[in-house]
């Protein structure tokens, strides 16, 4: 069998990082260096590394975050008061395998949403199912989905997710329906899938949030339950960005 004929044979049967591989090495000429099993390791690698990167790319534009953000951005000045080796801790992702859930909060402009769509990028490179919401967009589309009679099936969708990420919680009123979907999501996930939330007001506050005593009862139970938190300080990390390109 030629070598073109095995590439065309790695092209139809989809083994596109092999077949590149494939292909430079003939093209190079290197293929005489290899031994037959180190030539086989190196094909296996480059289509593992193919897919890998495919289905990395997939599931980052399926979370759709807010951010394009990474841990290794994370500033972690004292001022900030961000716990580094939590951080550490977490970048393993075994605690959204344990449905454990994270709470950021902290001043307009600290830097929450970043560091939760970090986290949310680490999951995805663990190969995590992650979907970001701000609370505003979350609330509102299962409200039209309660009108359309798509409910459930918007909820089995989000159920999917290993990882659910709601964004500035508590930033606009939450109203008596957004407060039973907001159960509804924590019912189906507690204990077995995970949640980041960030807002604006420490986790203190969050009962008078919800006001209703019985509902914000059982929504803050099963947030602050078995839950990781950063209480973001210091001063707005956009101003500061902004003075210094000033």
């Amino acid at each position: 069998m030629t070598p073109q004929a095995t590439l065309e044979k790695m092209q139809r049967m989809k083994f596109i990082g092999m077949a590149n591989a494939w292909q430079a090495t003939m093209h190079t000429g290197f293929s005489h260096q290899f031994t037959p099993d180190e030539l086989l390791a190196h094909l296996v690698d480059a289509e593992w590394d193919e897919r890998y990167n495919r289905r990395l790319a997939r599931l980052l534009k399926t979370a759709n975050f807010r951010n394009q953000a990474s841990l290794e951005q994370i500033q972690f000045d004292p001022l900030r008061k961000l716990d580094k080796n939590l951080l550490l801790r977490l970048s393993t992702c075994d605690w959204i395998t344990k449905g454990e859930n994270v709470l950021i909060t902290g001043a307009t402009g600290v830097g929450k949403s970043f560091l939760a769509c970090a986290l949310g990028r680490q999951a995805c490179i663990h190969g995590l199912r992650v979907i970001y919401f701000s609370s505003i967009k979350l609330f509102s589309e299962l409200k039209l989905a309660k009108a359309d009679g798509t409910y459930a099936k918007e909820l089995k969708r989000i159920q999917r997710h290993n990882l659910v990420v709601i964004d500035d919680f508590g930033l606009h009123p939450v109203d008596e329906q957004s407060k039973l979907i907001l159960l509804e999501i924590l019912e189906d996930r507690y204990g077995e899938t995970s949640i980041i939330v960030t807002s604006q007001f420490p986790t203190a506050k969050w009962h008078d949030i919800l006001a209703s005593p019985t509902i914000a009862d059982a929504i803050c139970d099963r947030l602050l339950h078995r839950a990781y938190q950063f209480e973001l300080q210091g001063e707005s990390l956009r101003r500061k960005s902004e003075t210094n390109s000033g």
